[in-house]
């Protein structure tokens, strides 16, 4: 069987048994094709290191077409990511008795450290202030309701989206799906709730999504909730209005939502169950919040009896 065909399977296998998302398989579909197209491989012998170290030197070379000046390349975690696919799709040969190249071969490149886009507890308020001026009552209650709920909650942007207009206000908890289909329990603050209600009650349109578009912005289909985009320009939109010369996106109030908990002394572990994160490695990055503690700690304890 060659590999255009058993690509096929191999996306059908993880959409329908391991209920990846749609995007999931799109994005790997686009790696692996990148992957047969530029290396030519037709059988699943021809997947051997050479190949595969030929590909990642191309991939490494790679101009990202945002500045042609600099000459800049593909990040190594966007290189990572072709590589994850292919090593996917190498374990579902192996588990199918598909002769190929061992997938363990396959290791990832390493990765500088992550930083966080963070904004101070000045900004974000300044930033939940920012819909305030707004003269349309519906849009500026929109506003505050999107801030307050994804400061309460850590929602993902996706995740946000996602959400309807019947939800229970009456709760202090809300379920949600994430990634890769997994649901978690996540908590409203009252501040978010009132802040929710405050937008429904203004609400005159019949669309089932908790936030849609308002006024002028409204297309041709008025009932239809906001999109990804949509919540990242108004968020982009109130950062510019509040003075924020940072770049300000949903998931930097996300990371502000994580290093909250950890400054006001939650656990590691339970900062990442309410994030849906998979592993705690991926929340780690947020323990730096706490290295001025330890600073303090040090200044205070540290060679004192000399």
């Amino acid at each position: 069987m060659n590999l255009l065909e058993l690509q096929r399977q191999f996306l059908e296998h993880i959409e329908i048994e391991k209920g990846r998302s749609v995007k999931t398989v799109e994005n790997y579909n686009h790696y692996l094709t990148v992957f047969l197209d530029h290396t030519k491989a037709k059988n699943p012998d021809d997947i051997t290191p050479e190949i595969v170290r030929e590909f990642r030197l191309w991939l490494n070379r790679q101009s990202t077409g945002n500045n042609r000046v600099s000459g800049d390349t593909l990040k190594k975690k966007t290189q990572n990511y072709y590589l994850i696919a292919l090593r996917a799709f190498l374990k579902y040969l192996a588990k199918r008795g598909v002769k190929s190249m061992a997938p363990d071969q396959i290791e990832l490149a390493k990765v500088p450290e992550r930083s966080l886009d963070l904004i101070s507890r000045d900004e974000l308020a300044r930033l939940f202030k920012a819909p305030d001026d707004e003269k349309d009552p519906e849009k500026r209650a929109r506003g505050k309701a999107i801030f307050e709920l994804l400061f309460s909650t850590g929602l993902r942007v996706s995740e946000l989206c996602a959400l309807t207009s019947d939800i229970d206000l009456r709760a202090d908890e809300l379920t949600v799906r994430g990634k890769g289909g997994k649901v978690r329990l996540v908590f409203i603050s009252d501040e978010a709730k009132k802040a929710l209600k405050d937008y429904l009650s203004l609400r005159k349109d019949m669309s089932d999504a908790l936030f849609v578009k308002v006024g002028g912005e409204k297309a041709k289909n008025e009932n239809e909730g906001l999109t990804r985009r949509s919540i990242e320009r108004i968020v982009k939109h109130y950062a510019i209005k509040a003075g924020i010369s940072k770049k300000v996106t949903p998931h930097v109030i996300r990371h502000c939502f994580a290093t909250d908990l950890l400054h006001n002394g939650a656990d590691l572990r339970s900062v990442q169950i309410l994030l849906g994160h998979a592993n705690i490695a991926t929340t780690q990055v947020y323990t730096h919040v706490t290295d001025q503690h330890l600073k303090e700690i040090h200044k205070k304890f540290h060679g004192k009896n000399n």
